[in-house]
């Protein structure tokens, strides 16, 4: 993995040719995920840098946003714009002045929700809307535009790192801990859920009492990869259904978890079906569990749904980091039969089934094979991705497909 110093990000050129198409600019993420870093390093020789969540900076935004931006004319990055969403109509009426002018802002957040409302209501039409997530392992190992397997007709590509899958997996993804493998993983993890408590859940919803949020982190963590049930958390933690609603929004709105929706023909299907819950970053949810140990994580009980989220992050970060938005489902048949996920590229579906064994068999892939059956002319192959070093035919269109290659 790479050590310290810059490493380079897949969006880099999706955000130049944003930046030269549009007069704003907004890269959104958790926090840690290097937006900062990122934008800097591209735009830093020609834009000014002002990070909105500094206190001072922050109070001068919001006591006189007209003046503050004249005072910071562009070309300019305005970093965390949710701490003085005030400024917003500033930045419309500048870019307004000068319309055809593209590249004038660039924007980020740590907060999808916030800014959402805020972005429609005055930068619409202004602005090019990225996402920055934490690193995927292309990043990680300089290999930032390799393609996903089913988008390259060639021979398999070589294997991206070494041996150490799972202590990999524990650390997660976030710049930071892939830049400096040196740092104290737990520590991290630790600090940093902390400061998101902190700084985000009360930022974005008045939580009476942040222990309790932290249970019920803990609580989904313990059901990553399962069907959501609501009511049985609300249940177990003994708070009414709105508020775990409520908390899961925040959740979803600070990047932290992705809700999976069934696959249907039907769009309206998937909407009303209740979804399965996967953490983001695999540190954290590690952290979340109290897994230190790579052998304990890998053979207890929540092995194989934490390969499940590393696998669901590798492919919604590759496609994210090219400014695409990840079409992934899982796909379920009333007879029981299921796919881990569904990748639908542009139509056609890629199947995809994960185990942690690393010997892959071909009764693993049946569902894969029954799903190809059933879904016909729109299935494209199927990959069983598994934690060995083998690459295995499994029978008509179907591969045993090392995670290491994915």
């Amino acid at each position: 993995m790479a050590q310290s110093g810059y490493i380079t990000r897949s969006l880099e050129p999706v955000v130049t040719r944003a930046a030269a198409d549009f007069p704003a600019v907004l890269v959104t993420g958790p926090r840690q995920s290097g937006k900062s870093t990122l934008l800097r390093h591209l735009f830093g020789e020609h834009y000014r840098y002002l990070a909105l969540d500094l206190p001072d900076v922050r109070a001068a935004a919001l006591a006189d946003p007209r003046g503050f931006l004249e005072g910071f004319p562009p070309p300019v990055i305005l970093d965390e714009v949710q701490s003085a969403p005030a400024v917003l109509p500033y930045v419309r009426a500048a870019i307004d002045e000068r319309r055809s002018e593209p590249g004038q802002y660039i924007l980020t957040g740590s907060q999808s929700l916030a800014l959402a409302s805020s972005i429609t209501e005055t930068l619409a039409g202004r602005v090019a809307v990225l996402h920055l997530l934490p690193m995927s392992r292309r990043e990680s190992y300089g290999e930032a535009a390799r393609p996903l397997p089913w988008e390259d007709s060639h021979a398999d590509a070589p294997p991206m790192g070494g041996g150490a899958l799972w202590q990999e997996l524990i650390r997660g993804a976030y710049p930071e801990l892939v830049a400096n493998p040196s740092r104290d993983v737990h520590l991290w993890h630790g600090s940093y859920i902390q400061t998101y408590l902190e700084r985000d859940v009360r930022a974005l919803r008045q939580v009476g009492d942040l222990g309790q949020f932290q249970d019920f982190l803990q609580l989904l963590a313990a059901r990553n990869g399962q069907l959501l049930n609501l009511s049985a958390v609300a249940r177990d933690l003994g708070v009414a259904v709105n508020t775990t609603k409520a908390w899961l929004s925040v959740l979803q709105a600070t990047f932290q978890v992705t809700l999976l929706r069934p696959y249907f023909a039907n769009v309206g299907k998937r909407l009303v079906k209740r979804p399965k819950l996967y953490f983001n970053d695999i540190g954290t949810l590690c952290y979340l569990v109290g897994l230190r140990d790579p052998d304990h994580a890998a053979r207890g009980p929540m092995g194989g749904t934490i390969l499940e989220a590393a696998v669901l992050s590798e492919i919604t970060r590759t496609l994210t980091h090219r400014g695409l938005r990840p079409r992934v489902y899982f796909w379920r048949t009333t007879a029981g039969t299921e796919v881990d996920f569904v990748v639908d590229m542009g139509g056609r579906l890629v199947p995809i089934e994960v185990k942690r064994s690393g010997t892959p068999r071909p009764a693993m892939a049946r569902s894969l094979r029954a799903f190809r059956r059933d879904l016909d002319e729109r299935a494209l192959p199927g990959y069983l991705v598994h934690a060995g070093s083998v690459v295995l035919p499994l029978g008509s269109g179907v591969k045993a497909l090392p995670f290491s290659r994915l």
